[in-house]
């Protein structure tokens, strides 16, 4: 097939891109490196396969010669991360929703056999149940889970409307190599494994009781190429690790000292997605667990020594608006 993955610089979608080539697939990576990095895709195999464009995703003139002739779409371009979604609003409605219809309407005049949407679990905000069902209410707390709602409605909306053969993934709590490892204070492993480089305790939230369910990227990368691959559309399903873990218990598989941070508004206490539906249809589980996807992670640590290194102090100047907006809700 011919594929292209929007956002295919970044974190997951340079992990997608690489599992695409490795199946022979050629491949067009969409991505205007505002978070992507390039350095994720030096040395994939069978480059001779992979073209690479710049563009901004909302830019539908620009982007639109990129999707002549391709069979499959996998759409991972977002702004993601709380703080400066919360700050930015605008800008987040423009990427991670004017920025999915462009997408959406390129696929469309070109014929694209298949299209999966990037999803995210922040669109259930603070769930009532767990594990959590597709059906769940969808309550998101912040701009960014707002606008990754909203794309997935449009994803959904030109499935039914104009034909487009579409299935949305929620993804949890993705952790593994090429994670982000700059910019707005975000994900817990960058956070932690720059900390334990620096020698610095971790800064655990709250009393670090709080579970997420951590699926490693390869498992998630494998979910979307399943979808690819298969008959299903007009579906949203969860994809998940099958558990969930406790950030105590990451602190412990990394091993370092602690120091506690105060507890953040708007944050669940537990993710853990139900994946029912997506080994139903597509016989789909995850198959690495959290122990190995972390000592992958300690294993490729050095890729994190560039990062910044977070402290009370720091973390206390980035979240404060988290704080002003969010703490005002609950």
């Amino acid at each position: 097939m011919k594929c292209l993955v929007t956002g295919g610089a970044g974190f997951i979608g340079s992990h997608l891109t690489e599992r695409l080539l490795e199946d022979g697939h050629k491949v067009v990576v969409l991505d205007n490196f505002s978070t992507g990095r390039p350095e994720n895709l030096d040395n994939l195999p069978f480059a001779d396969q992979l073209m690479i464009v710049e563009a901004d995703i909302q830019n539908q003139d620009l982007i639109m010669p990129a999707f002549k002739d391709v069979d499959w779409v996998f759409h991972m371009a977002a702004l993601a991360d709380i703080v400066p979604s919360i700050e930015q609003p605008l800008a987040y409605h423009g990427a991670n929703v004017n920025g999915t219809i462009s997408v959406l309407e390129a696929s469309r005049r070109h014929g694209v056999k298949r299209f999966v949407y990037a999803a995210s679990s922040s669109c259930y905000g603070i769930p009532e149940f767990f594990p959590t069902r597709e059906d769940a209410p969808m309550r998101p707390r912040y701009p960014y889970a707002l606008t990754k709602m909203i794309g997935e409605q449009y994803v959904m909306h030109w499935e039914r409307v104009f034909g487009l053969s579409a299935v949305s993934l929620r993804m949890f709590n993705v952790f593994g190599p090429r994670s982000r490892t700059s910019g707005t204070y975000g994900a817990v492993f960058g956070v932690f494994l720059a900390q334990k480089l620096a020698g610095k305790p971790f800064t655990v939230v709250g009393d670090g009781t709080q579970t997420r369910d951590f699926t490693f990227v390869t498992d998630v990368v494998d979910a979307f190429v399943s979808t690819a691959a298969s008959n299903l559309r007009g579906e949203i399903m969860n994809i998940g690790s099958g558990n969930t873990y406790s950030i105590n218990f990451l602190v412990e598989l990394l091993g370092g000292d602690v120091v506690y941070i105060p507890k953040r508004p708007g944050e669940p206490d537990c993710t853990f997605a139900d994946t029912t539906l997506i080994k139903e249809k597509l016989n789909w589980s995850a198959i690495v667990s959290f122990e190995e996807g972390t000592q992958t992670m300690l294993k490729n640590i050095e890729y994190w020594r560039e990062a910044p290194v977070w402290c009370p102090a720091t973390i206390g100047e980035a979240t404060r608006g988290w704080f002003k907006y969010l703490g005002e809700n609950d």
